[in-house]
C-alpha cells in the first residue's frame, strides 16, 4: 500500500493557507485511523530553513507557528478510507504572519502512518 503526501501553501492577504493532500497510489484501499479530530498538523520555521521536528541540538530552527498550538480536539476515534487513486485533504491557516521566508512542515496524524510533506514560502510586507 502506498500513500503520498503533498503540501500546498497559498499566501493570501489575510494569511497563509496550508493544504495537505494525501493520495492512495496503491492498488488496495487504505484505512487512516485518527485518535482525535486533529487529523493533520502544520508547523512553520524561520528563515526558510529545513528543520527536522524530531531533532534536538544546535541545528534546531525557531518554530514560528504551529496550527495545533493552543487548540483542543474532540477525542473521537475517526477513520478515513482512501480507495485506490483517491485523496483526502486537510487544511490549516496561519493568520497575520510577519514578512519573511519560511519553511513549512505538514504531518498526517493518523495511527500507523508516517506521512509528511514540506515546502518553502515567502510572505511579502
Amino acid at each position: 500500500m502506498a500513500l503520498r503526501a503533498d503540501l500546498e501553501t497559498m499566501v493570501e492577504n489575510e494569511g497563509v493557507h496550508f493544504l495537505l493532500e494525501v493520495t492512495n497510489d496503491g492498488n488496495s484501499p487504505a484505512e487512516l485511523t485518527f485518535r482525535d479530530a486533529g487529523k493533520a498538523d502544520f508547523a512553520v520555521y524561520e528563515n526558510g530553513s529545513e528543520r527536522d521536528p524530531n531533532c534536538e541540538g544546535e541545528d534546531e530552527r525557531e518554530e514560528r507557528w504551529r496550527w495545533s498550538e493552543g487548540r483542543m480536539f474532540a477525542q473521537v476515534l475517526q477513520t478515513d478510507r482512501l480507495e485506490p487513486g483517491a485523496s483526502s485533504r486537510y487544511e490549516g491557516r496561519w493568520e497575520s504572519p510577519d514578512p519573511g521566508t519560511y519553511f513549512a512542515w505538514a504531518t498526517l496524524r493518523a495511527q500507523d502512518w508516517n506521512l509528511e510533506a514540506t515546502g518553502e514560502f515567502s510572505v511579502e510586507s
